[in-house]
């Protein structure tokens, strides 16, 4: 298998740890529908070294059971615990337009309705009730804004830049 192209792939999922004493891992899917990660092929490791085909067997705490291949003690599921995995960009499917991989928006300029810098995203964050996006930069303090479209009504990926209107309290 060819190596994924570091500037065009996007991380699907992450390794959380081993499930049983047969080599199985506890895999945090990281798209829009969890078991979707099984879909896309090979994935990767984020240098490129090592690839796995995922079999998914079981929903568990806090993510999916599944087999990697060359994966077949705990041991060995243990030790790729915080690995995350990658899939080559072509792999994924077109979003409609008013969706983004998060790995889209990490760096977009971020202004104001008037014009005003307000850094750059520099995190996109989901704790289960809608995205987050972070913004810093600039010396001044990161700001949390919820990512909808009352407070992100533009994104336009081709100019490298977000429109954010402030919540009142923030502006």
């Amino acid at each position: 298998m060819a190596k994924p192209d570091p500037d065009n792939q996007l991380c699907v999922g992450a390794i959380t740890g081993s499930f049983g004493v047969r080599g199985e891992v506890r895999l945090k899917s990281f798209c829009a529908e969890p078991t979707a990660i099984a879909d896309y092929g090979a994935v990767y490791t984020e240098d490129g070294s090592r690839s796995f085909s995922i079999t998914l067997t079981r929903p568990v705490a806090g993510g999916l059971g599944a087999r990697l291949t060359g994966v077949s003690t705990m041991e060995e599921a243990e030790a790729l615990r915080g690995t995350s995995l990658f899939v080559s960009r072509d792999k994924l499917p077109s979003l409609p337009d008013d969706e983004y991989y998060h790995a889209d928006l990490i760096g977009l300029e971020a202004r104001d309705v008037g014009g005003v810098l307000l850094g750059k995203v520099t995190a996109v964050h989901n704790h289960g009730a809608g995205d987050l996006l972070e913004i810093g930069g600039g010396g001044a303090a990161s700001i949390l804004l919820p990512f909808t479209m009352a407070t992100v009504p533009t994104v336009d990926l081709k100019a490298g830049r977000i429109v954010v209107d402030l919540p009142e309290g923030l502006d």
